[in-house]
Formats: structure tokens, C-alpha cells, sequence
């Protein structure tokens, strides 16, 4: 059988090949950009460092876009959003929650639009984070959420198809609750992300 002929079996089958999807690193070219300041960084303890990322989820019409907030530390999912468009205040809510619970001293993302954005930055300022974005095409640096993008999308969101924006925040509110309460990490000596979290702060805790 020739490629034409399963291209045109695939498209009447509604089937997809894995590939990548949209490009959501476009950066708004008038707006500041900040230096890379993890070169040789190691995350010490909770909320030392954290890393925001914009990723796309499939749908089965249709795309979805998520946001999510990790903890270098200990590889929690400090908060996360999804939403059926770009537009910026998915991202400024998942940012508002996570800064609800506790401020990280550096913040890093890639140089996107969304993140070179006055509304983004100025939350950020406003509590004295350190900023930190990315190199140009190096998504290495962003790793760990580099990481997490891909254990979500082999792990659920490739052996499923959402026929509902719904059924997707759902079946993703599963799987993150899942990975950071149950999901054994070999670099975290196959402990979950919340007990190294836990872990972590109480350790940073002066006692009396």
C-alpha cells in the first residue's frame, strides 16, 4: 500500500499521526526579554526555582492549550489551566493561583509572548521574583517542564481521544493528580513530587 493511499485511509478514518503541534514560543518582539539564570543551577528545596510552559492538548476536533507551573525541586504541579484559545487570562489565572500559595525566588520561562507580556512580568515584579527566560530555540532549558509534557501526553493524552474541551480538563485534572500524589520518580528515588515537596519544606522549617 502506497502513502497516498494511507493518507487518504488515515483522513477518512479521522486517524492522526503523533507529531508535534502548534508553535507557542512566538515572542512579541517589542517586549523585554530577560537573561537565562540557571546556567549551572541546581533547584536546593521547594519553591526555589519554578518553570512555567505552554503546551497543546488534541482534542477530537480541535485543539485545547495548556499552561502548567512546576516546581524544580520536587517536580510538583504547582497549578495549571487549559483553555480553547491563546489568549492571555489562562495563563494569568494559573499564575494568580500559584502565587496564592507561595512565592518562588526565580520564575523561568521561555521567551513567548505570553511571558514577555506587561500583565505577566508585573505580577512577577511585583513580588520580587527573579526572572529567567530560556535562550532562544533551547527548550533544554526548560527541561523539567520539557519532561512533564511528555510523560502527560504518552502516558494519557496520546491513548485518548477527548471528544469535549470537558472530558479533557477532566481526564488532565486525573492524570496531574495522579503524578504528583502517586507517580514514582526514578530521579527523585522513586518518591512521589508531593512527599519530596512535603519533605523539603519541612526541612526548611525552623523548629523552636
Amino acid at each position: 500500500m502506497g502513502r497516498d493511499r494511507v493518507r487518504t485511509a488515515m483522513r477518512a478514518m479521522g486517524i492522526e499521526g503523533i507529531h508535534p503541534g502548534p508553535n507557542l514560543s512566538k515572542r512579541a518582539l517589542a517586549h523585554k526579554i530577560y537573561p537565562y539564570l540557571l546556567r549551572n543551577v541546581v533547584a536546593r528545596y521547594p519553591h526555589h526555582i519554578w518553570g512555567i510552559d505552554i503546551t497543546y492538548i488534541r482534542l477530537r476536533q480541535g485543539w485545547m492549550y495548556l499552561v502548567a507551573i512546576i516546581d524544580w525541586y520536587s517536580r510538583y504541579v504547582v497549578s495549571w489551566e487549559v483553555d480553547q484559545t491563546l489568549e492571555m487570562p489562562f495563563v494569568l489565572l494559573c499564575v494568580d493561583r500559584a502565587l496564592e500559595m507561595v512565592t518562588p525566588e526565580i520564575w523561568n520561562s521561555d521567551q513567548g509572548s505570553h511571558f514577555t507580556s506587561d500583565s505577566y512580568l508585573d505580577r512577577l515584579k511585583y513580588r520580587k521574583v527573579q526572572i529567567s527566560m530560556d535562550g532562544k530555540g533551547r527548550a533544554i532549558d526548560n527541561i523539567f517542564t520539557e519532561r512533564l509534557w511528555r510523560s502527560l501526553k504518552w502516558e494519557e493524552v496520546y491513548l485518548n481521544e477527548y471528544n469535549s474541551p470537558r472530558e479533557a480538563r477532566d481526564r488532565i485534572r486525573d492524570w496531574f493528580r495522579f503524578y504528583n500524589t502517586k507517580r514514582p520518580h526514578q530521579s527523585l528515588e522513586y518518591r512521589t513530587p508531593q512527599e519530596v515537596l512535603l519533605e523539603g519544606t519541612r526541612n526548611r522549617v525552623p523548629t523552636l
